[in-house]
């Protein structure tokens, strides 16, 4: 094996951590800037229960949702890629 190839292959995995690190930040920084313009977190479906000492809440709602639209850009992606 050539230094270079082994250079490739051992700077892809820090690359990959910092591009999601990055994508994680970004999105988290969104989510908030968008919070109060948009009921993502707050939508029909979350269960949310709050009693004298505990907070339960579970974005089933917000959760399909998310994953409806994951899905569909996939789809989108994966049907121009191949086309």
């Amino acid at each position: 094996m050539r230094t270079n190839e082994v250079i490739k292959r051992t700077m892809t995995g820090p690359k990959l951590l910092i591009g999601v690190g990055l994508t994680l930040v970004i999105l988290g920084v969104l989510w908030f800037c968008l919070e109060k313009v948009l009921p993502i977190g707050r939508l029909p479906g979350d269960i949310a229960i709050e009693k004298e000492n505990f907070k339960f809440y579970f974005p089933l709602g917000t959760s399909v949702l998310l994953s409806i639209a994951v899905s569909l850009i996939l789809y989108l992606i994966n049907y121009f890629k191949t086309r």
